[in-house]
């Protein structure tokens, strides 16, 4: 995070009351400062490399260019890299959203969601965790996963990790928290942190997001199957 206390927020939306309220919200919180608003993709872009923001919040449905390509840009220039993007949308269900997880949004949001919803999804992305609903994540995943017409090939790297380092990595695909996959081994939740820390390292990876992508892509998980049998 830039700063140790202040979340640096660019709120990205082509509708402008949208973008006007959102935020006026996030700028109210203490600890959440918007530095830029814009309204497409090519000013988020701009905007994100001026300020280098903590985080986006990201309308993937934009004309000229939209969510998914500014979020590629954001992510992958060098000012930025440290950038996290939240993701919103009207649906649930969207191939966007699917798009933009696999290009390393940290997360979606739904457009109806409540103020206190938007203001914790903020901070949450802003700490370098994920904002993924299991259930929705579920069926995106499923959805997409009908249209594939090639076996997944699960990549090199995850052969390097160790069995116990595959079991966090389901148990991350499948929505549980540190917490959860601590209760569920039987270990302390320190001992869950190195292992998931040592999970990105060897995977290169930038958050749970893209933990579970890369579990559902790469076959290690598959929809519709129960992955977290004890």
């Amino acid at each position: 995070m830039g700063s140790a206390t202040v979340i640096k927020v660019l709120v990205v939306d082509d509708q402008t009351i949208v973008r006007a309220g959102f935020a006026a919200l996030l700028d109210a919180q203490p600890d959440i400062t918007v530095a830029g608003q814009a309204g497409d993709g090519r000013e988020a872009v701009r905007l994100a490399e001026r300020h280098a923001p903590d985080v986006v919040v990201m309308d993937i449905r934009m004309p000229g260019m939209d969510g998914i390509e500014a979020t590629r840009r954001i992510l992958g220039g060098p000012a930025t890299g440290s950038t996290r993007v939240l993701v919103l949308t009207t649906f649930d269900v969207d191939e966007y959203v699917y798009e933009a997880l696999a290009v390393g949004a940290s997360g979606f949001l739904l457009k109806d969601a409540t103020a206190d919803e938007l203001v914790s999804a903020v901070r949450i992305v802003a700490r370098g965790d994920s904002l993924l609903a299991p259930q929705v994540t579920g069926r995106l995943i499923r959805e997409f996963s009908k249209q594939r017409r090639t076996r997944p090939t699960p990549p090199p790297a995850l052969s390097t990790l160790t069995a116990r380092e595959t079991e966090v990595l389901v148990l991350m695909a499948a929505g549980l928290s540190n917490s959860e996959i601590a209760a569920r081994l039987v270990v302390s939740e320190h001992t869950v942190k190195t292992h998931v820390a040592r999970v990105f390292t060897k995977l290169n990876l930038r958050d749970r997001a893209q933990a579970v992508m890369l579990a559902y892509e790469s076959g290690l998980v598959v929809p519709g199957e129960n992955n977290t049998q004890e």
